[in-house]
């Protein structure tokens, strides 16, 4: 066979293959790692994966969290598009404790500005518990930042309001936005802790006297302790916290609920402050903006993606939900969701 007919042919096949792959979109050529099927399967398998974990115990200094069920464990995720994909108890109305504190930090960012929150709160992780009172005496900024019992009751003070009532009706309306539905204080868990909140009261006082706090201790407090108790699910803390991963746009209801521009400032405080004394070791983990409560409820947050939520009573000595975390890192991991990775 003549050379050059051979070259020609092999050319031209060449040239037809490059057109070819030119013309078939990049979604045909290489699998969506987040395409709905993916996630589906993801989610299952991590809810199968952990499920029989009985590491941790309930939190107990809240008499009514001992008795939530220590067996209930739902995994959610919500991506920005509105999708939505759960595994186990994710219709379980849990009270949302700590994982109430961004969302009301947010609320204070719409109010008045980001700036509030460094000027009157801070944004530094403080290396101690949550509830460490010893940490108001050793920072400068004594409420450290909006992730800690101290400046999350400073936050809610910042929460403009000529009365408790209208305070917590901002916050609660606020919330109800961010997850685009109803919801409701579990009241009994209102009483328990409000019943045993000696130590924040402690906090409030602490703060009021260094003009750290910006409304009446007692008021502070009680309106923390309320913000505390409201009930959430999995389904809808995933919600939530999909409004934050669509720079402040509800994915469910299409609304705007917060600047883009101030979501960027509050992922990073989560970051850095979001599981407390645990909080280098979640990044070094999982890589993803998020925060945990003693409910058992954890949000991480995937900026531009979805949300991924994990609940279980059982804490481990810092707080933090065990399977809830195993959870979300394996999700996390198989997503390649880590903001650190250039590769994402």
């Amino acid at each position: 066979m003549n050379p050059r007919p051979r070259g020609a042919l092999c050319a031209a096949i060449t040239l037809a293959m490059l057109v070819w792959l030119h013309s078939v979109p990049l979604q045909a050529r290489e699998p969506d790692p987040w395409s709905a099927e993916r996630l589906t399967r993801l989610v299952s398998q991590a809810h199968a994966r952990f499920k029989d974990v009985k590491d941790g115990a309930n939190a107990d200094y809240i008499p009514e969290l001992a008795k939530v069920p220590s067996e209930l464990f739902g995994v959610a995720v919500v991506t920005v598009k509105g999708e939505v994909f759960t595994a186990g108890d994710t219709d379980h109305a849990f009270s949302i404790q700590s994982v109430s504190k961004p969302f009301t930090a947010a609320l204070v960012m719409e109010e008045q500005s980001p700036g509030v929150i460094v000027d009157k709160i801070g944004v530094e992780p403080t290396g101690l518990p949550f509830n460490s009172i010893i940490a108001t005496q050793l920072l400068p900024q004594m409420s450290a930042n909006p992730m800690v019992n101290a400046g999350a009751i400073a936050a809610v003070s910042l929460v403009t309001a000529s009365s408790p009532g209208e305070r917590f009706a901002k916050i609660m309306g606020w919330y109800e936005r961010m997850a685009a539905d109803r919801l409701v204080v579990v009241e009994d868990v209102y009483r328990s802790e409000a019943a045993t909140n000696q130590n924040n009261r402690g906090i409030a006082y602490i703060l009021a006297n260094k003009g750290r706090l910006y409304a009446d201790p007692l008021e502070a407090v009680d309106v923390y302790t309320r913000q505390c108790s409201i009930g959430v699910t999995a389904k809808q803390l995933a919600v939530m916290g999909a409004t934050l991963a669509n720079r402040g746009v509800n994915p469910m209801s299409g609304k705007r609920v917060m600047k883009g521009d101030h979501v960027a400032h509050l992922l990073a405080v989560m970051m850095m402050a979001g599981f407390y004394n645990e909080a280098g070791a979640w990044a070094w983990s999982a890589g993803l903006p998020g925060k945990t409560g003693v409910g058992g409820g954890i949000v991480a947050v995937v900026p531009g993606r979805a949300a991924i939520v994990g609940f279980s009573p059982r804490l481990n000595a810092a707080g933090n939900s065990i399977r809830a975390m195993k959870a979300i890192e394996y999700i996390a991991a198989e997503l390649g969701a880590n903001v650190f990775e250039a590769s994402r």
